[in-house]
């Protein structure tokens, strides 16, 4: 007989309540997952992946006497296809590595096991982390094929932690691990109802993902809630974050970045100014800056991506551990990918990003605009992105993506914060979250 305790749709916050207590088993936890997954999958094409070693690993958690105090004791996790997970594929959703299995876990996963998670499999993702050719749809992949929204399949699922996201929202997992870049996570949570975070650069160990840029480049959870994602960050980190208390409304102080606004639909921004109005009425100020979009980040990506690809591959199992290798492989089998792959090309051209001046240019310019970034939100606690800008990203700074309410569409709408300093935004957001309007599960 099922437990009744275990609903659909609950945060892992909750389910870590109910473990702890002995309510629900890690095991109980962990097979409805798999059921679910068996359910489902097949149409939204979320999870690559499956680990068979899943429910061994929760009935030993279920039978061990010092596992059921672990922050994570007993919660099932999925984790993106660009991420090694020791004994299952690590593809970045192309054919070209299909053969690579990982010899051990990247220290993001080791880490969410050594704190009591249970790792169901993998996720698909757009290819390559979206790093293949321009206009890419969403969700697509040579080894998984086309990803899904849970709400809706003829709308994009976004990327690239498509898979990821669609997993959470459509609770296959109870969280799942993505990758962010330029928006992989945080962007793709807001079309799904989710809580996304990007920490900032390098607070994250980023070895054993395969790479798009190592200075841009970061893991990031996705939950159904902004305390799940701290959560699975803090048990991802090697030491726990230590969570701040829910920031009082009356003393936010929020700036909202005005740059490329006119780009976003009214529905959208009056959308926003709810919010706004309500967290005014409860004592926040707001001021307005204006920090916009940088091409400089794209020539990073373009820059890196040879260099740090490779290095990675090279210690790996893979038969391809090339640039050069992997687009024959895409030459040789134009089917696999058949919207292009411009930027495996352009990257191929840069076998050493020291010698390019482009890419020294953008060093310094990603120096020159943190520090002018983090003066110009020195007295804030978090900026909101109203408009289409990268500057969050290309300076390393964290930011995060909360449901915000459902579109008149029946979509989900979300939105995306970031900050000068981590510990503040986060406590701000644990706030801001309050005055956002449920968001509903999708129906299956």
């Amino acid at each position: 007989m099922p437990n009744r305790k275990l609903r659909p749709y609950t945060s892992a916050t909750v389910l870590q309540r109910l473990l702890r207590g002995r309510e629900i088993t890690a095991e109980e936890l962990t097979r409805y997952y798999l059921s679910r997954i068996e359910q489902y999958n097949p149409v939204l094409h979320a999870v690559a992946e499956r680990n068979p070693a899943a429910l061994d690993d929760a009935r030993r958690l279920d039978a061990s006497a010092h596992t059921h105090d672990l922050p994570l004791f007993g919660i099932p996790i999925l984790i993106k296809d660009n991420i090694d997970v020791a004994g299952l594929h690590t593809t970045a959703g192309s054919m070209a590595l299909s053969d690579h299995i990982a010899a051990a876990d990247a220290p993001v996963v080791a880490n969410l096991r050594r704190n009591g998670a249970i790792i169901l499999g993998k996720t698909n993702l757009t290819e390559f982390a979206n790093y293949t050719t321009e206009n890419m749809p969403g969700g697509f992949s040579s080894r998984g094929g086309q990803v899904r929204h849970a709400y809706d399949a003829a709308a994009s699922p976004s990327g690239s932690s498509s898979g990821s996201a669609v997993a959470v929202s459509a609770d296959l997992c109870a969280a799942a691990l993505g990758t962010d870049t330029s928006f992989s996570v945080v962007a793709c949570a807001t079309v799904h109802g989710l809580a996304g975070l990007k920490p900032p650069h390098g607070a994250l160990d980023g070895e054993g993902i395969l790479p798009i840029a190592r200075t841009l480049d970061s893991a990031a959870p996705m939950a159904r809630t902004f305390d799940d994602a701290l959560l699975l960050y803090s048990a991802m980190r090697s030491t726990p974050f230590a969570k701040s208390e829910p920031a009082r409304p009356d003393t936010l102080r929020i700036a909202v970045n005005l740059a490329n606004r006119d780009m976003v639909s009214a529905a959208q921004l009056a959308l926003y100014e709810t919010l706004f109005d309500a967290l005014r009425a409860s004592g926040a100020q707001f001021a307005e800056v204006n920090q916009p979009y940088t091409p400089y980040l794209k020539t990073v990506m373009t820059c890196e991506f040879r260099r740090d690809l490779e290095a990675y591959l090279n210690g790996t199992d893979a038969a391809r551990k090339t640039l050069p290798e992997i687009i024959a492989f895409y030459r040789e089998h134009p089917a696999c990918m058949p919207y292009g792959i411009t930027y495996l090309e352009e990257a191929a051209k840069v076998p050493d990003p020291a010698l390019h001046s482009a890419y020294q240019e953008a060093l310094a310019q990603r120096e020159s605009l943190r520090a002018q970034i983090l003066a110009e939100l020195r007295n804030f606690d978090a900026c909101v992105m109203t408009g289409p800008t990268n500057i969050m990203h290309f300076t390393g700074l964290p930011s995060l993506a909360l449901p915000l309410a459902m579109g008149a569409d029946g979509l989900p709408r979300g939105i995306i914060l970031y900050g000068a300093e981590e510990t503040r935004l986060y406590a701000a957001a644990r706030t801001i979250e309050k005055f956002c309007s449920p968001i509903l599960p999708p129906v299956l």
